[in-house]
Parts: C-alpha cells; structure tokens; sequence
C-alpha cells in the first residue's frame, strides 16, 4: 500500500510477538549518574503533543503516514546523519507517537568539537570532541521535525507538535533488543489496544 511505513530492522527477526510488560509499560525516567552519552542501544518513545493523531492512521494493520508522519519519518533518518557516530535502527510511526532504537557507537568519529567545528590556530590545543547524550540526540530530532511541521502547518503560529519528554529503555543484550524489535513491528497491529490510543484513555 503506498505510503505505509517501513519498519526497519538490521538484526535477527521472525520470531513470534509476545507481551512484555517491561516493554508495553513505558517510564519517562532517566537512570540517576547513568553516562546517557556512552555507547550502546536505547529503546525511545516520542509521543505527540496532547496525543493527538497528527501523523497518519493504521489501516488494515499497517500505518500509513500523512505529510506530517513522512516528515516525522525523514528527521529520524537525518539523525545518522547529522551524528555520524550514531545509527538508527528498527521504527514505527504511530498515529500519535512513534518508537525506534538508537545506537550511539564507541567510535566518536564526527562528534562536534567543542569549538563547533572552527579551525585552530597553528600551535593552539583543539578540544576534544563533545559525545552527544541521547537527550540531546532526541531533541535534535524533535526540533527538526517541528519546525518543517510548522512550515507545513502554514499557519504562521508556532504549533507544539511532541510532547516535552520522551521515554527510553536501556537496551542490556541481544534478547532484549530482539524483544523490543519485536514489539515496535507488530505496534501497529497492536493499535485498538495501545496505552497512547485515546480510545483507551479515560478522561
């Protein structure tokens, strides 16, 4: 179906979907003294402001995105981008939130400099390179993709598009990374009964 998304994974796959608690039930916590700037896996959630469906809709157990979701979809990919020592791997976008592993990597090739990329002067001692934490990561993210959302919007007033925090997960081994790969992929057929589906949430 053209415009669903594709869920992307890189690692071993086909297994069979099973409740998760530990998964299913995310916390908006970050662990006390944890380095979020060190190497390894993170499971993240970014959920749209007032949980509203901004960015497309499940059909027939698949999602498909609207302008929005796509640009949702376009800032994710630019994140390996703009930090080259960092890879994105499995995601879904959500009708009001999406899902996805980030992988920051020991090798910081391409970190930005403390001095913001300038040059030294001959003689002059450079800094070394500042690591980005996944907070700062995830903001990336949030920033890029509301602001092309708001020039999309067309209204000339700045719209909140996410809301202020987000969730993560410290991914700990490969068995925990194949369970969250396979949750993230079978999301969209799990949506009547998501906790961020409005439906579910009582007012």
């Amino acid at each position: 179906m053209p415009g669903k998304v594709a869920i992307r994974w890189r690692f071993s796959a086909g297994m069979t979907n099973k409740f998760d608690p530990e998964i299913h039930h995310r916390r908006s916590i970050r662990l006390k003294g944890y380095d979020y700037a060190q190497a390894g896996a993170y499971f993240v959630t970014v959920v749209a402001h007032q949980r509203e469906s901004t960015f497309g809709q499940v059909v027939d157990g698949g999602m498909v995105l609207n302008e929005f979701g796509r640009v949702v979809e376009k800032w994710w990919n630019q994140i390996s981008v703009h930090f080259p020592n960092v890879d994105t791997r499995t995601f879904v976008i959500m009708p009001n939130h999406m899902h996805g592993i980030i992988v920051i990597k020991e090798n910081g090739r391409g970190a930005v400099s403390a001095s913001d990329g300038k040059s030294a002067k001959q003689g002059e001692m450079t800094s070394p390179p500042r690591r980005r934490t996944l907070g700062q990561i995830v903001a990336y993210f949030k920033y890029q993709s509301t602001k092309e959302m708001n020039a999309l919007d067309g209204t000339g007033t700045i719209t909140k598009f996410w809301q202020r925090n987000y969730y993560d997960r410290i991914i700990r081994d490969d068995d925990e990374l194949n369970r969250i790969h396979r949750y993230i992929e079978s999301n969209p057929s799990m949506w009547a009964d998501d906790d961020e589906n409005l439906a579910n949430i009582i007012l």
